[in-house]
């Protein structure tokens, strides 16, 4: 049997194939809580695009880059790091926080299921409230300031 496609339907076929190569990590515990030994696996693998299930606690550390994660179905507490850019990040379940870093832009940012902390931050004086949830849908409270 012979089954015809169209070319739109096979560029479709071809989308989804490559959403599916999202390589989903359930915990960093796996990698007993080591964010290095995740980063080194994943240049391993040729840093594809990931997501992390459980949540990730950055605060005051010196992390400078989530690599190419798109999605954290938690917390993610990057408060008080170097942090410039969220790269990939599409989404995060629970709360985000970006108190006291140098961050500008949201980017790609499309979800905060929980409450997102802007506070001493470029983007909180930057934007107002109404402005930031016009760009992401944030399920609980924006804190623009202390």
């Amino acid at each position: 049997m012979k089954i015809v496609i169209s070319e739109g339907q096979y560029k479709r076929l071809i989308e989804t194939e490559e959403e599916q190569k999202v390589l989903r990590i359930p915990s960093l515990k796996i990698f007993d809580d080591d964010w290095y030994a995740l980063q080194k696996f994943l240049e391993l693998k040729g840093n594809p695009p990931y997501s992390i299930e459980g949540d990730l606690n950055f605060y005051n550390t010196e992390i400078e880059s989530l690599g190419n994660l798109i999605s954290v179905g938690g917390d993610l507490d990057l408060g008080r790091t170097p942090i410039e850019s969220l790269g990939n990040l599409i989404s995060v379940g629970g709360f985000l926080d970006l108190g006291r870093t140098p961050i500008e832009s949201l980017g790609n940012l499309q979800y905060v299921g929980g409450d997102l902390y802007l506070y001493e931050t470029p983007i909180s004086e930057k934007y107002s409230e109404e402005e930031i949830r016009q760009m992401v849908n944030v399920g609980g409270e924006i804190y623009l300031k202390l």
